[in-house]
């Protein structure tokens, strides 16, 4: 009951708004709606501008060893103002989402 519940909800609310080919068959559709409805959290929602996936952690190994990547190599310069207002909102929002933090000067990555 409660599958078909949530089911029933997230195809009034989120899979109206998407754009599934006329292609598809009813069969196909429904089972389509189903899976997504299992995985929304991996998607876009409108509270949730990126999809949140708890419990999962990724590694990323940056190379910091010479010789460095080529975009490493490149000489750090000032963004433009307008660029560096853009960047600052993105970054704002990716820090409200938990996605990034602030550290700080002595905290070790």
């Amino acid at each position: 009951m409660e599958r078909k519940h949530r089911k029933r909800l997230f195809h009034k609310g989120s899979a109206e708004r998407g754009r599934i080919k006329s292609r598809i068959n009813r069969k196909m559709k429904e089972k389509l709606i189903e899976l997504l409805s299992i995985y929304k959290d991996a998607f876009e929602m409108d509270k949730e501008p990126l999809g949140a996936i708890i419990g999962n952690e990724v590694d990323i190994i940056l190379n910091v060893e010479k010789p460095y990547p080529p975009l490493s190599r490149r000489t750090a310069y000032p963004a433009r103002p307008r660029a560096r207002e853009v960047l600052e909102v993105h970054i704002k929002d990716l820090m409200n989402l938990g996605v990034l933090r602030k550290l700080g000067h002595k905290e070790e990555v």
